[in-house]
């Protein structure tokens, strides 16, 4: 077992005081440091940062970023939700530490997509569907995951197939929400 427990700790969002939900921030009782390349082999669409070092990834609808004495989760309810999402990570930590014998680490860092790189893949025109004064703005949203992909509605139409994939793709690959 690589990790005992933590010290839970919620945080309002500063800059949204009437936010719905809240962060959770956990002290580590161990250091899990050493588990991130095997987390990093083993979970889909997780973020390795070998120099933070930190590893980042989604647990249903909570977006998590684990350094090796703390662990951040976003949008939970309230104490019982952010516990029920910890223990989670808990389990997953030990899993994957408990079976690195059979797991190829991964040193690699996670490819962070650029701007323009997201920008070029939508359709373009600023139609403004989306609710974002430009395309450039959602595709800066995207990237910090305040905007779904699914907002951008002409992206769907059927003229637009091939850059909505490679968007989709890079997404992915880079651990961001995509469809």
């Amino acid at each position: 077992m690589l990790l005992t427990g933590y010290t839970l700790r919620l945080i309002r969002p500063d800059c949204n005081h009437s936010a719905e939900t809240v962060n959770a921030l956990a002290e580590l009782a161990d250091d899990v440091g050493a588990v991130f390349p095997y987390l990093n082999a083993s979970v889909r669409g997780g973020r390795y940062s070998p120099r933070a070092p930190a590893f980042g990834f989604r647990l249903g609808d909570h977006r998590i970023v684990l350094r090796p004495r703390e662990a951040a989760v976003s949008a939970v309810e309230d104490e019982a939700d952010a516990r029920q999402v910890l223990d989670r990570l808990v389990g997953l930590v030990n899993r994957t530490w408990e079976s690195r014998g059979d797991i190829e680490p991964s040193h690699e860092a996670a490819r962070e997509p650029g701007l323009l790189e997201v920008y070029r893949l939508l359709p373009g025109g600023n139609c403004r569907l989306c609710g974002q004064p430009s395309c450039l703005a959602f595709a800066a949203r995207l990237l910090r995951e305040e905007v779904a992909l699914g907002a951008c509605q002409p992206l769907f139409a059927e003229e637009h197939t091939t850059k909505r994939q490679g968007l989709v793709a890079l997404l992915r690959e880079a651990g961001l929400a995509a469809p």
